[in-house]
């Protein structure tokens, strides 16, 4: 035998692991290429957001707009459309909706009265409570508790007065507005931001009283005196007051003194306090005056009280007090039933003379 025909097989042997070897390569190729057909094309690569332009983010006025507090005139407008207000004894301003006189003639003060027999010949006593719409659950306990004959005195930096007036109005009351003014003690007694001060000039405490007035409607008159705070240091003095007062009368409302023994109102209709019930604020105290008032009315024919906070103690006595007022032969007179017409400011009378009556003329 030949060496070429011995070389033959390892040759033919060579041959075939070649052709294994592409056979292989070939089917895992199509391996490869059937998985991939079958996963589908890759995902699309994940870009990073990219901030906002600055030209695509709000104005400052209208972020302003979108965090700023509601208009006020449109949220006192939609707080006070009641069935107890009468819409034609309101007018708009830039401080919100103010009591005002009616076309026809007719006051605030009258309108929003409660009904009083003025016939009664029996003595009349007559109590405003103040403090109220700042704590919800005492004020709410006052309406609740004493009778409607009593007035109430609102702080107009009550947050949600709303709710509490109505449910007031309901049951009959006579409420009015508290007007914060500068008092004994000032500043270590803050009457607050909106409060009528005597280092102001008028036209910044007119806009303040504007505020005041705005802050609800619905109320026979104001007095001058946020709860325990009577407003003294500003009420000395006769041109602002006086002032204040004419404001008030133009607005159909009548004025409340909170001062005991001071002169009745020289411009608007009301009268001044004879009596202050809660100064200290404590149970004996309290039935102290309330039985002072009492014998008031009887000596003069009529007596006006004043409790500065809406006490649980001061609404309980109050309450047991005026349930047997009448069977003592005195009436519970709601405040406006005691008003006096406008008093000019005028000497006092002689000894000689003849004392002015107890009770004046009413409106």
């Amino acid at each position: 035998m030949t060496e070429e025909a011995e070389e033959a097989p390892p040759r033919r042997r060579g041959w075939r692991w070649l052709g294994l070897f592409w056979a292989v390569w070939l089917l895992l190729f199509g391996a490869g290429f059937a998985t991939l057909a079958w996963l589908g094309p890759p995902p699309a690569p994940v870009v990073a957001e990219q901030p906002a332009p600055p030209e695509a983010a709000p104005a400052p006025a209208a972020a302003e707009s979108a965090s700023a507090a509601p208009s006020p005139l449109p949220a006192l407008a939609a707080g006070q459309a009641s069935p107890h207000i009468d819409g034609r004894l309101v007018e708009p301003s830039p401080q919100g909706l103010l009591p005002r006189i009616g076309a026809d003639g007719r006051m605030p003060m009258r309108v929003y009265a409660r009904p009083f027999d003025r016939n009664d010949p029996r003595p009349r006593a007559a109590l405003v409570v103040g403090g109220l719409g700042m704590n919800a659950a005492l004020t709410e306990q006052a309406i609740q508790s004493l009778p409607p004959a009593v007035g109430l005195a609102f702080s107009p930096y009550a947050p949600r007065p709303y709710p509490l007036l109505e449910r007031a109005r309901e049951r009959g009351f006579e409420t009015l507005v508290a007007i914060p003014m500068e008092p004994t003690g000032f500043p270590l007694n803050d009457p607050g931001q909106q409060a009528l001060l005597t280092g102001l000039g008028w036209a910044e405490n007119a806009r303040r009283l504007d505020w005041v007035l705005s802050r609800y409607a619905g109320h026979v008159g104001a007095i001058g005196a946020l709860g325990p705070l009577r407003g003294e240091r500003f009420a000395a003095l006769a041109e602002p007051h006086g002032q204040m007062q004419a404001v008030l009368a133009q607005r159909g409302l009548l004025y409340i003194d909170a001062r005991p023994g001071a002169p009745s109102p020289s411009r608007a209709w009301g009268r001044s306090l004879d009596v202050v019930l809660d100064e200290p604020p404590t149970r004996a105290e309290i039935e102290l005056r309330l039985a002072e008032l009492e014998r008031l009315a009887r000596e003069r024919g009529a007596a006006l009280g004043y409790a500065g906070e809406a006490s649980p103690v001061a609404i309980a006595r109050i309450a047991a007090w005026a349930a047997g007022l009448e069977s003592r032969g005195v009436v519970l007179a709601p405040p406006s039933a005691l008003a006096r017409a406008p008093a000019p400011d005028i000497p006092p009378p002689r000894a000689e003379s003849a004392p002015r009556p107890a009770v004046q003329s009413r409106p």
